[in-house]
């Protein structure tokens, strides 16, 4: 069995102003046919993974490119085609294969292209042709779109977020298109628009009980995948939003009264499971209604700065919630990562030890706050600086570490990227477990790592990049026609 493996994804806010361009991929890195070799336990984790699977089973891989951007605007266009013309000429050259498996994100666009995974696939169709199963592995905020459906034979998304399941997804469309590619099944997929827009957290309930749902429904004969397409708020592009599908073994009407019903479901729960987000005052005092301070404390309270993470988009270098500790002289706290090149290159001339006043954050417009303006010192400087991020590793490029008045400890980072792992924090010297207050810049993905030693997850809603009142998103490409803005987009519609 020949599998042709890649990976090429970045998610889209097409509310950001920069756009995404070739620096940005060669940030995390571009390899070409080599990753899983060259960079196993970063971007090339997951080919790493597939290409251990199928060579394990006896099976040949042949691996493309793989690279992948921090989100942010739409990608430049030569660049994405370039990087789709490297896929496709790698694979014009690997003929014949037996089937075609891409880890891509599912809401990247370009410049004058809204799908780029669709348009990734559908060019790898007309080169295998329509007897060669391919796969597609999408991030669960993906755009599930008609261009994908029709080019691909079997699409999987990621069930979890945080995502923590992306090996198993892996694995569950590995083996449907070695048994499409044997003869051994038939993929036909479904789809329910539950034409909804939002972001839901499958660490509590009910959407713990939805995924569990979901898998559930994998079990009955004839099923072969459930997904939840969540889709990414912040992508303006006609096939946004919340889909479910379901994939089954050559029964069409299986697959649509499945994907109805569990459609159905989602929708029914969507007064529920909506993120609880609060303001930051509301957040700071919540924080402590816990009691830190008592004679044995139980962790850090985790403030989750959600409109300012880089993962979906924003600059990661907002100032609001820092500008608020210093104000309110919140004591023994944590701060990071925020993105500034300019202040780490200045605690990098200065040295360890060295103390100095600091202008931090605030360079990236409106959505970035002011600068908060500190009289810091430098702790430690840690050169090519990185994170544990879901089973991989993330670079933070060269960080610094300095401590203001009343215990107050930022860390600063040289690269884009949001807050995964403790070892952030805890790489560069500072801990956290004795903390009263730790602030991260991320949305969601954090969550795995530092709700077991937190005493409170809170997310707080910033004047930052990413508005979470998606009722009132400016959209100009996607149908308004969805909740929260409508109370029934569904209308009449029998769902």
């Amino acid at each position: 069995m020949r599998f042709f493996i890649a990976h090429l994804a970045t998610e889209t806010n097409t509310f950001a102003a920069a756009p995404t361009g070739l620096g940005d991929f060669e940030e995390i890195g571009i390899f070409h046919g080599d990753a899983s070799r060259r960079d196993p336990e970063g971007a090339g984790a997951f080919l790493r993974y597939l290409r251990d699977l199928v060579e394990g089973e006896g099976g040949e891989v042949v691996e493309s490119l793989c690279t992948l951007a921090q989100p942010g605007g739409r990608t430049v266009r030569h660049v994405y085609e370039a990087l789709r013309d490297e896929i496709l000429a790698d694979l014009r050259a690997a003929l014949p294969v037996d089937a075609v498996q891409l880890l891509l994100h599912g809401a990247m666009a370009a410049e004058g292209i809204d799908d780029c995974e669709g348009d990734l696939a559908a060019a790898i169709r007309a080169v295998v042709g329509p007897g060669v199963p391919i796969g597609l592995e999408l991030d669960l905020h993906c755009h599930f779109t008609e261009q994908m459906r029709g080019a691909a034979d079997v699409i999987v998304a990621f069930k979890e977020y945080p995502h923590i399941d992306t090996d198993a997804r892996g694995e569950e469309l590995y083996r449907i298109l070695k048994d499409a590619a044997l003869g051994k099944v038939r993929p036909v997929t479904a789809v329910f628009d539950c034409r909804m827009v939002g972001l839901w957290h499958t660490t509590r309930e009910p959407m713990q009980g939805f995924v569990r749902r979901m898998q559930a429904v994998e079990r009955e004969p004839g099923v072969l995948s459930v997904s939840l397409g969540h889709g990414f708020p912040w992508g303006d592009v006609p096939e946004a939003g919340a889909k479910l599908w379901v994939v089954t073994d050559n029964d069409p009407a299986l697959a649509q009264a499945m994907a109805r019903q569990l459609g159905r479901e989602f929708w029914a729960l969507r007064e529920r499971i909506g993120a609880s987000v609060c303001g930051i005052d509301e957040a700071l005092d919540a924080a402590f209604e816990s009691g830190f301070g008592a004679a044995e404390p139980k962790g850090p309270a985790v403030l989750a700065d959600v409109a300012d993470n880089p993962g979906g988009g924003a600059a990661g270098d907002s100032t609001f919630i820092l500008r608020r500790l210093v104000e309110r002289r919140v004591a023994n706290s944590a701060v990071g990562a925020i993105w500034d090149l300019g202040a780490v290159h200045i605690c990098k001339a200065a040295g360890v030890g060295a103390q100095l006043d600091l202008r931090i954050g605030g360079k990236c417009g409106p959505a970035s706050g002011l600068p908060v303006d500190l009289r810091v010192t430098v702790r430690a400087i840690v050169p090519n600086h990185s994170q544990s991020a879901l089973g991989t590793r993330e670079r933070l490029g060269d960080c610094a570490w300095v401590e203001a008045a009343g215990g107050l400890h930022i860390l600063l980072c040289s690269v884009r990227t949001q807050t995964y792992g403790l070892d952030a924090f805890t790489g560069a010297g500072i801990s956290l477990v004795d903390k009263a207050i730790v602030v991260v810049k991320s949305t969601q993905h954090f969550h795995a790592e530092f709700a077991p030693i937190a005493r409170k997850v809170l997310y707080v809603s910033t004047p930052g990049a990413m508005s979470f009142g998606f009722a009132a998103i400016p959209y100009r490409l996607r149908s308004l026609a969805y909740w929260p803005r409508v109370p029934d987009p569904h209308g009449a519609q029998q769902i």
